[in-house]
This record gives structure tokens, sequence and C-alpha cells, in this order.
């Protein structure tokens, strides 16, 4: 019984804090990044599909950028949620605790492959995407507890809406 308790207690001062400088995580950080990478997945396959269809340079680069970018966080994000010892997916309600987002699903990229109106197909689709990131962003820079995460999440806020508007001017051309 002595046993027990002194390793109950062992446990209880871990939890309290005896895990010395490791800045705080929460359970928002946590559902963030798993919420990112799988939402960084699906951008990823959008931005291959501009890659290799765009026919405008400057769409192409950016679909590279934002290809390239976001394997980039992608992996960022891994880490860190092997760090937290957290799995890399989220439960799959996740998105019902977290605003309800849709995902940009296998359907909507491969009807993307086929349109006769390819770049402004593909450029709403960004924007929306990435208007989704500007949303989950924010929900962590006002409820996350991690600087790193907030920083970074804050980080893509700016980012994707400055991809954003460069996405709207290409649009008027």
């Amino acid at each position: 019984m002595r046993t027990v308790l002194a390793v109950l207690g062992l446990l209880l001062i871990t939890a309290c804090g005896g895990q010395g400088d490791e800045p705080p995580v929460n359970a928002e950080d946590v559902m963030f990044v798993q919420m990112m990478v799988q939402h960084h997945r699906q951008g990823i396959e959008i931005a291959k599909v501009g890659t290799s269809q765009a026919a405008d340079p400057e769409v192409k680069t950016l679909a590279s950028a934002i290809e390239t970018t976001q394997q980039d966080e992608v992996e960022m994000m891994t880490r860190w949620l092997r760090d937290w010892d957290q799995p890399v997916t989220a439960p799959s309600s996740a998105h019902d605790h977290h605003g309800g987002m849709p995902e940009t699903d296998a359907k909507r990229i491969q009807e993307l492959k086929a349109s006769k109106n390819f770049e402004y197909d593909l450029l709403n689709l960004l924007i929306a995407h990435q208007d989704d990131a500007v949303q989950m962003a924010s929900s962590e820079v006002a409820k996350g507890a991690n600087p790193e995460v907030q920083k970074w999440a804050a980080q893509v806020q700016s980012s994707r809406k400055g991809q954003i508007d460069m996405m709207l001017k290409l649009l008027k051309r």
C-alpha cells in the first residue's frame, strides 16, 4: 500500500508542475494542431493539383509555395504532437466541437482536376480553404495555452489573409 501511495504521490507532483520548464499545453492547443495537420494535408493536395495544372505562372508559383510551406508546417505540427504524447489524428467528432468546419473532401479535389475553368475554381477553393485556416488559428490565439503554438497561429492568420488578398487580386485580372 505504501508503494502505491508513493507512486501516486510522485505522479501527483509530476502532474502539478514537476515537469520543469516545459511550456503549457491545453486541449485547445492539441485540437488545433491535430485539425491543422489534416487541414494542411488537404491544402497540400489542392496545391499539388494547382502546381501541376495551372497555366498562369503566378498561380502556379503560389500553389507551389503553399504546398512547400504547408508540408514544412505539417512536419512541425507532427513533432509538437509527438512531444506532447498526443495522436496526430483528431477524433472523428472533433469538427463538431471546434466550430463544425467542413473538410475539403477528395470528391471536391477530383472535381477541381476536371474543371473547365481551372484557375478560377482553384483560386476559389484555396481562398475558402485558407479562410478556414484563419478561423481555426483565431480560436487558438484566443484559447490556446502554448506560446509557441499561439505565435504560429497568429502567423497563420496573417500569412493566410495575405494569400487570400493575393488570390482575390488574381481573380480580378
